[in-house]
């Protein structure tokens, strides 16, 4: 009962949050300048056929009245309509939001598939060659720009080997994963270094510590050691830390989907800002702060029952 309270306080707390999000999206949008009407009609347009093409979209209103449609919008899931695609924004999101978020999740995959092994094993045996060259590795992979890694990976793998395609979408849905295998590589290569690095130091001080030596000297395996006090003590910080990095690469997979000519939502807000899409930005935008909102709901969750030190 007390997990179901904390749960429901931490979804009240998030009300407000989205209420002051939404404000600043509306207000910062309208500061940009530029004339969304203008650049729908072109610059040779009259005055009179802007004036028009303004009352249609309704900026002729107070912001009052607009910030009271854009709520109710979202409410309702009437996102209004893309001035650029002529389509609605719901629908323009439904087909863009899928294959971000397979991104992202293949991404995720790759991150823990690639951290969790030599993460463990470079705590382990620390100090040792194995260790060094791993540490190096990391820091290496958090120097180097995620856009010049997609490019040498393309140039390996896609024009090199000619093993995996080099942009684009498939039509099928096997073709459909391996395009994401690559950007999905790139995009998890920080956050493998980040899980890394977490994982060897957490390992480093956990198998440090006075009740692991104390387990050990019970005579339990060091199988069990392992398992049950050293791996599950070095999730917490863990999971946080991978699902808010998760969250960023929701965010920031603007890059590695231009990079690679994927029509996801990164790709949609860049084309949306630079067309003073309203609609769409403002729906992009609420909709990336509500993704990470929830991911930090579920990450205190989580954090919550993986600790039990933790108070509801």
């Amino acid at each position: 009962m007390n997990g179901l309270n904390y749960i429901l306080k931490r979804i009240l707390q998030i009300i407000p949050v989205i209420f002051i999000i939404s404000i600043l999206i509306f207000l910062m949008l309208r500061a940009i300048p530029g004339d969304p009407a203008r650049l729908v009609l072109g610059e040779k347009a009259t005055i009179e056929s802007i004036d028009a093409m303004r009352e249609k979209l309704g900026l002729n209103e107070s912001y009052v009245v607009q910030y009271g449609k854009f709520i109710k919008g979202i409410v309702s899931l009437d996102l209004g309509t893309s001035l650029t695609y002529q389509r609605p924004v719901i629908e323009l999101l439904q087909s863009r939001v899928k294959i971000t978020l397979m991104l992202t999740l293949i991404s995720t995959f790759f991150s823990l598939l690639i951290s969790f092994p030599l993460g463990y094993y470079a705590g382990k045996y620390k100090d040792s060659v194995f260790d060094q060259i791993i540490k190096s590795g990391a820091l290496a992979a958090v120097s180097m720009p995620s856009f010049w890694i997609g490019l040498l990976l393309m140039i390996l793998f896609g024009v090199k080997l000619r093993w995996l395609p080099v942009g684009g979408w498939g039509d099928t849905f096997f073709e459909q994963i391996r395009s994401l295998i690559l950007p999905g590589l790139t995009m998890s290569l920080l956050t493998s270094a980040l899980l890394i690095r977490n994982i060897r130091n957490s390992v480093v001080d956990i198998s440090n510590m006075d009740y692991v030596d104390f387990a050990r000297s019970k005579g339990i395996s060091e199988r069990a050691v392992k398992n049950r006090h050293i791996l599950r003590n070095a999730l917490i910080s863990t999971v946080t830390l991978l699902l808010m990095r998760m969250a960023y690469m929701l965010g920031g997979s603007v890059i590695i989907e231009t990079v690679f000519s994927l029509p996801g939502i990164g790709k949609l807000m860049v084309d949306s800002i630079f067309g003073r899409d309203y609609a769409v930005v403002q729906a992009l935008v609420m909709l990336f702060a509500m993704i990470i909102l929830l991911i930090n709901l579920l990450t205190d969750i989580i954090y919550s029952f993986l600790d039990p030190r933790v108070k509801f």
